[in-house]
């Protein structure tokens, strides 16, 4: 199979480089708007990666858009064009209207997979697998702490400035990003911290994967500057890959009458995970490859919606070093089971 990463930064380098590791991949096609990523990447990763992703008469069978938002554009021109599409953003609106591609991806035979990225994305997959071990779904509490590249880093700061948007009871209810302070554990070393609702859209893509829950809320961490800084330029200048990062799910709901809570987390850098998710999703939309399970090969949709085996994914993962961790009361981990 052809793959094609449009945007070399934090995210899509990692992505290049976990696709050019799978032996299911013929080739890897790049391109980005500064031509010195391009060429880093060309020349230092393998011999099937070259640029050339808008100059090829045949488009790729599935292209990772790895770049800033929006991505709308992009996703609706490559699937008329006739390619799966892998959105890695995390941008509230972009996702919304990325979703509304749905209709065009059915009718070109191709899947449009949104939000495949750290959180969403690896959030999805966690919320997929913890759902099998529970009869009902009543709530779904979703956070995460740390940013990938310097875009990612962007968007987290204009998410503390917008609007958060949650399921209650039926309808979706709105409340400033910036409240809502819970405190949330995440795997250590991170461990307890603040964290607060933002314009964030995981409860738009949980919401669809998971319709019966009755609450489903989405958060991130934040630092009192954060929250005060939020609508105002940034003071410092993004760290160029991120630092260490995590993710945290929570489902309440019951089994055989009784209330249960399960929770998972995963620690790791922001784009590493996100460079991850986004190239082992275009691996399972080019192909049925054993032991990954399949993503559905039509429509728009998130990660925990479109795909098959959660589980299977999260294997996978785990086996190109991106592990989950069960919170058990004890400090102990374990991969997916």
């Amino acid at each position: 199979m052809r793959v094609g990463v449009l945007g070399l930064g934090a995210v899509g380098a990692r992505a290049t480089r976990q696709l050019a590791a799978t032996g299911s991949v013929d080739e890897v096609l790049v391109d980005d708007p500064d031509p010195s990523r391009v060429a880093a990447v060309v020349g230092a990763i393998d011999p099937r990666v070259r640029h050339g992703l808008h100059g090829d008469a045949e488009a790729p069978d599935v292209v990772v858009l790895a770049g800033p938002a929006p991505h709308l554009r992009l996703a609706e021109g490559w699937l008329r064009a006739g390619s799966h599409v892998v959105s890695v953003s995390d941008d509230r609106d972009d996702v919304t209207d990325l979703l509304e591609l749905d209709g065009l991806a059915r009718s070109e035979g191709r899947a449009l997979v949104v939000g495949a990225g750290f959180a969403p994305g690896l959030s999805c997959l966690l919320v997929a697998h913890a759902r099998r071990f529970l009869d009902t779904v009543d709530e779904l509490h979703v956070a995460k702490h740390g940013t990938g590249g310097p875009e990612c880093a962007k968007q987290h700061h204009r998410a503390l400035a917008g609007i958060a948007v949650d399921w209650h009871d039926g309808e979706w209810q709105q409340r400033p990003a910036g409240a809502g302070r819970e405190l949330c554990w995440f795997p250590d070393p991170v461990g307890g911290l603040d964290c607060y609702r933002a314009e964030l859209p995981d409860s738009l893509l949980l919401h669809r994967a998971v319709p019966e829950a009755s609450r489903i809320i989405g958060r991130m961490s934040a630092t009192r500057r954060d929250r005060f800084t939020a609508r105002l330029p940034m003071l410092l200048p993004p760290h160029p890959e991120g630092l260490a990062g995590a993710v945290r799910v929570e489902l309440r709901g019951s089994v055989a009458g009784r209330r249960e809570i399960r929770v998972l987390g995963a620690l790791d850098r922001p784009a590493a995970v996100a460079g991850a998710v986004g190239a082992v999703v275009a691996v399972a939309l080019g192909g049925d490859v054993a032991g990954l399970g399949t993503m559905r090969t039509v429509g728009a949709g998130g990660v925990g919606e479109l795909v098959s085996d959660a589980t299977a994914m999260l294997l996978e993962l785990a086996r190109r070093g991106v592990r989950a961790a069960v919170f058990d009361g004890s400090a102990t981990s374990s991969s997916p089971s």
